[in-house]
């Protein structure tokens, strides 16, 4: 509660600016419907509360937009429902409990939080037109139905435009720069991670916890990347410029490995050259992650760049291994080349980029069914309430967990159940708040719209203070949902229908009783286990690793793929001591990567398709999935002598062979010693 008390005793000049938006933006949104004379205004209060989450001006277009569709589709489906099963109530809520969990599932399928808000604005605004309809079969007719859906629609669209309003007007924020600090920050942990990996002395634990924040960041860049394209003519150059620090980053991430695994457990094949190499490599590093001159950075990884491959053509190297790391050692001063740019493109356009692709989310079947059967558990055990008390607070059950359910689904279970009790503590503060402070001032006020407001505004804007804040966002959610819900403000509001106190306790213990289910519902049904998830995820890689061959861009393609597998490996993995999981999970980014650069290394010295690669990528994929079960085969060893012979028919020169040969080793170690290490931790854990 410390965090709770200095929020709002002393609360950021940015949280009240944040508030003040919200209270003009709610206030705009319950004043024209009320003008609209809509029947329920504060449905288009709770739509202004929701795009209040993010402030950021792209982020509430996008928002905005997913809100605006996700309601219209909602709103057909719901009449679709109404219109041919209104003579069958029990089916026509069994086929919205379908609805909603397929929206549910379908969430599973995508990261980015503004889509997922989409699917449960679809969802909870054909709930809402069903279920208001359901509960008074006597005035029910087709008229009624549209009625009902174009209100519901209106207020929900209303209060998403006043939202988007206010926040594109009033003391904007722009995504680009929360976008430019986040990619500074992960441009950042990534050079401090490749200083940690060159360093022989570095700390297991501590290349872990780099690892966690750096894809932890790069999370954030990815989700935030889309809503820039809203914030001008610049902003899809922006947004492109992020997704290549994304790719870039990951690139360096597969690469950085085999220096620091080679240092730590096969030091004495490091050459003094290599050695002398890797240690100015880790100086730069040191010293541009420390920089904030971005020209000198620049400048400095340009010239180092100049420098390796001067070297590589002056010095014929006799050792294979060490041919193949000056190699992979000049590849990763180019994609610094590139990362650096793609920050610079951020501010400055820069046209030359080539366009990189968003991060895709990890799509799997069996998280989506868990999800939908979740939140079609929840709005059923709601049903069976509300059909057998025929309780108002029963529609309170059915209504806002389901909502909650599919926005907080996404996130680990510790962080939802966290969530979940602070909101509970929102929830519990609004009813009081509620019945002996708003409702009690509303009855002794007139009809006056801007008595309503001036009662309204301190409530409200203590909430969203809470809600400006990351730590407190929940207890503010938590509060402002409720409270609106509770004092129902609208048109002859102090109406002595409005304060009937069984109706408001009732509504009040519908929410609180609701959102407490969620809870345990989330602790009984956590979904597939983590050893379950984190073998499908190996499996998934090494689907992947046997079809890059029939990619046209291959390394936009797998590292799309590989970021958001690599997240949740890292979150699966945080318990962990070994950190096994993770260290796989960066092996398989680390081989697809290697495929992809030497498949073109064949092709431009050869100049013909290798009768033997497809075998050897095979053998690969397979040696990379043993791997992971703690075991290695001989066969890949077999493939590579098999390709080395191929390729030797067209080699120009002995220095192109024994290259290959480094490589071949060196993936032949680092396969031997990531089955050694699983088989050990699965031994422990028999």
């Amino acid at each position: 509660m410390g965090i709770v008390l200095q929020t709002m005793l002393m609360p950021q000049k940015r949280s009240v600016l944040f508030a003040l938006k919200g209270v003009i933006a709610m206030a705009m949104a319950l004043s024209i419907s009320i003008y609209l004379q809509l029947d329920r205004p504060y449905w288009a209060v709770i739509s202004a509360v929701f795009l209040q989450i993010r402030p950021e001006s792209g982020l509430v277009a996008e928002k905005a937009l997913c809100q605006i569709v996700g309601t219209i589709i909602g709103g057909l489906v719901g009449i679709f429902i109404l219109a041919n099963f209104i003579d069958f109530p029990y089916l026509g809520l069994a086929f919205l409990g379908i609805w909603l969990s397929v929206n549910s599932g379908l969430s599973a399928m995508i990261r980015r939080i503004n889509f997922i808000y989409g699917l449960a604005i679809a969802s909870v605004t054909a709930e809402v037109i069903i279920v208001l309809s359901v509960a008074q079969p006597s005035v029910v007719s087709s008229a009624y139905i549209f009625n009902v859906a174009q209100a519901r629609m209106s207020e929900i669209i209303i209060g998403a435009i006043c939202a988007g309003l206010v926040s594109h007007l009033l003391w904007p924020i722009k995504v680009k720069h929360v976008l430019q600090q986040q990619s500074k920050k992960a441009i950042n942990q990534t050079l401090e991670y490749l200083a940690i990996e060159l360093d022989p002395d570095g700390s297991h634990e501590e290349r872990h916890q780099h690892i966690d924040q750096i894809m932890q960041t790069l999370s954030e860049v990815s989700d935030d990347s889309s809503a820039v394209t809203y914030e001008g003519p610049e902003g899809p150059g922006r947004a492109r410029a992020a997704n290549q620090i994304c790719h870039k980053i990951l690139s360096l991430l597969s690469v950085i490995q085999i220096f620091g695994r080679l240092q730590r457990r096969n030091a004495e094949l490091v050459t003094p050259v290599l050695a002398g190499i890797l240690k100015r490599q880790r100086d730069i590093f040191i010293d541009i992650s420390h920089s904030d001159n971005f020209e000198v950075s620049y400048q400095r990884i340009k010239f180092f760049r100049r420098e390796l491959a001067q070297y590589r053509m002056s010095h014929f190297s006799q050792n294979p291994l060490e041919a193949r790391l000056l190699k992979i050692t000049l590849d990763m001063a180019s994609d610094l080349i590139i990362l650096l740019r793609a920050f610079r493109a951020l501010e400055n356009r820069d046209t030359t980029l080539l366009h990189a692709p968003r991060m895709q989310p990890y799509r799997d079947p069996l998280i989506g069914l868990t999800r939908g059967g979740r939140s079609a558990i929840m709005f059923f055990i709601g049903s069976f309430i509300w059909v057998e008390t025929a309780s108002y607070a029963a529609l309170m059950i059915m209504i806002l967990p389901v909502i909650f359910s599919i926005m907080l689904d996404r996130l680990p279970l510790m962080l939802v159940s966290l969530v979940l009790r602070r909101m509970l503590v929102g929830v519990a503060i609004s009813i009081p708040v509620s019945i002996f402070f708003a409702i009690n001032l509303i009855a002794q006020s007139s009809d006056q719209l801007g008595q309503l407001l001036l009662i309204l505004a301190g409530p409200f804007f203590v909430g969203l203070i809470a809600l400006a804040n990351r730590p407190t966002l929940p207890y503010g959610l938590g509060f402002l949902i409720p409270f609106t819900i509770l004092v129902r403000p609208s048109a002859g509001v102090n109406m002595s229908r409005a304060f009937h106190i069984d109706y408001t306790l009732s509504s009040a213990l519908g929410i609180f009783v609701g959102v407490t289910m969620l809870y345990w519902l989330f602790q009984l049904f956590e979904g597939p286990g983590v050893k379950l998830m984190v073998k499908r995820i190996f499996n998934s890689t090494y689907q992947d690793i046997l079809l890059l061959g029939n990619q046209q861009n291959p390394t936009s393609w797998f590292n799309r793929r590989m970021a958001d597998r690599l997240l949740r490996l890292t979150a699966y993995d945080q318990r962990s001591k070994t950190r096994i999981v993770t260290d796989l999970g960066l092996t398989g980014l680390n081989i697809g990567n290697v495929i992809i650069r030497f498949h073109s290394f064949c092709t431009s010295l050869t100049g013909v398709e290798l009768k033997h690669y497809d075998d050897w990528n095979k053998a690969l994929a397979d040696a990379y999935l043993l791997a992971t079960r703690g075991k290695y085969s001989e066969d890949f060893d077999k493939a590579c002598q098999q390709l080395n012979t191929e390729i030797a028919q067209y080699a120009k020169s002995m220095s192109d062979i024994e290259m290959i040969q480094g490589m071949f080793q060196r993936m032949s170690m680092t396969l031997k010693r990531s089955a050694q290490s699983m088989e050990e931790t699965l031994a422990l854990t028999d």
